[in-house]
């Protein structure tokens, strides 16, 4: 296992409930049973607060950590395109992925391919916190 994994998954400082969120959102990986949850608060077209809780493998808890660090203060519009980008973190071609965004390609790539949908579950989980 990549320690990178383990390290980015042990930042746990978002792995809480947000309480009067205005946003939520739970999702199953329907692959391997992950699961989940993501409460949020938006203000002013911006994330204020994001909590996340799982039970999932380790592969997950690192990309919501990251996601979670990385959200938090960030206007809608470029959540919203990350969320767009993150399709196309485990293409080959990684042109179409913005600069601003390659953090994540330190867990998200081809290396960890088998693992796509317990990596991208937050991403999944996230737009659909915003559209309900």
């Amino acid at each position: 296992m990549d320690l990178e994994i383990l390290k980015i998954a042990s930042n746990t400082e978002n792995n809480k409930i947000v309480k009067n969120h205005t946003h939520y959102s739970k999702n199953k990986n329907p692959i391997c049973g992950d699961v989940m949850h993501i409460s949020l608060i938006i203000k002013d077209n911006q994330i204020i607060d994001f909590g996340y809780q799982c039970k999932s493998c380790i592969f997950c808890q690192a990309s919501v950590s990251l996601l979670s660090r990385k959200v938090i203060k960030m206007p809608l519009d470029s959540v919203l395109d990350l969320l767009e980008q993150s399709k196309f973190f485990f293409d080959k071609e990684e042109k179409n992925i913005s600069k601003k965004w390659e953090i994540f390609k330190s867990i998200i790539n081809q290396k960890n391919i088998s693992r796509k949908e317990c990596l991208l579950l937050p991403f999944k989980t996230l737009s659909k916190a915003l559209t309900s």
